[in-house]
């Protein structure tokens, strides 16, 4: 398998060879467009809703079947000492207090899969790739066949 950069300084060699004055003058260049599809070519995840794995509670210790669901983010304790710092901070005449972060970089998150085993119960965490779509238990795409 060819990565975009090696495929492109291929296609230069190649010009080169057959005497293109066009790709001689400019020099080596790439697409970054090329390259950061690349690192996204994954675009949609499908996950069945049971895996067998293994599960390292004490009562198991060994690959039964997990049911799998996708990892949510709890509400934010209100009790937590730097939320109490913050909103006593917060009270009062002053206004914004703290930088408002603005920055955000990633377009994705990486997908956390929660496994209970299916015999004790037991939860476990798995992580995943990044990926723009994801879904558990969605159609199976057969062989040359489409899902429309």
């Amino acid at each position: 398998m060819l990565f975009p950069l090696q495929f492109h300084r291929r296609e230069q060699e190649q010009r080169e060879r057959e005497g293109d004055q066009e790709a001689n003058a400019g020099g080596f260049s790439y697409s970054l467009d090329l390259v950061r599809s690349y690192h996204y070519k994954k675009t949609a995840v499908n996950i069945p809703k049971t895996k067998k794995t293994y599960c390292k509670n004490k009562e198991c210790k060994k690959h039964t079947l997990h049911k799998v669901t996708q990892y949510k983010k709890g509400k934010d304790s209100l009790a937590a000492q730097g939320k109490r710092r913050y909103d006593r901070k917060q009270s009062g005449y002053g206004g914004q207090t703290k930088p408002v972060f603005h920055k955000k970089a990633k377009t994705t998150k990486k997908i956390v899969l929660r496994l209970q085993c299916q015999t004790c119960k037991h939860f476990s965490q798995h992580s995943i790739k990044r990926c723009k779509h994801f879904e558990i238990g969605g159609d199976k795409k057969g062989k040359g066949t489409s899902l429309f």
